[in-house]
């Protein structure tokens, strides 16, 4: 089984977008490329910075947490990014 993972990643106007994958670099990568397998939110939106990564296990639960993440307020999402949430209490809430 594959494990999987939760990423955020910063834009150059500071906003946040949320994915999920089981090979971080490789669709960071993806989402840097001017190709059509990055999303179409980051397109325009360079530099972009990995803000933060995940391993969270399952596809299922990835894509629960994720979900659960992109509800945040931007606010949230920043105290999760700087630690101040942890990825255990996101998990907590959607299990």
């Amino acid at each position: 089984m594959k494990t999987w993972f939760l990423y955020l990643i910063r834009c150059k106007d500071n906003s946040l977008y949320t994915g999920i994958t089981t090979d971080v670099m490789r669709r960071f990568k993806e989402h840097q490329g001017n190709d059509r397998k990055g999303s179409k939110y980051l397109r325009g939106k360079a530099p972009l910075k990995l803000a933060l990564k995940k391993k969270i296990g399952n596809k299922s639960l990835t894509s629960k947490v994720e979900a659960k993440v992109k509800k945040l307020p931007k606010d949230k999402k920043e105290m999760f990014v700087k630690g101040k949430i942890r990825i255990k209490e996101i998990i907590d809430q959607v299990e």
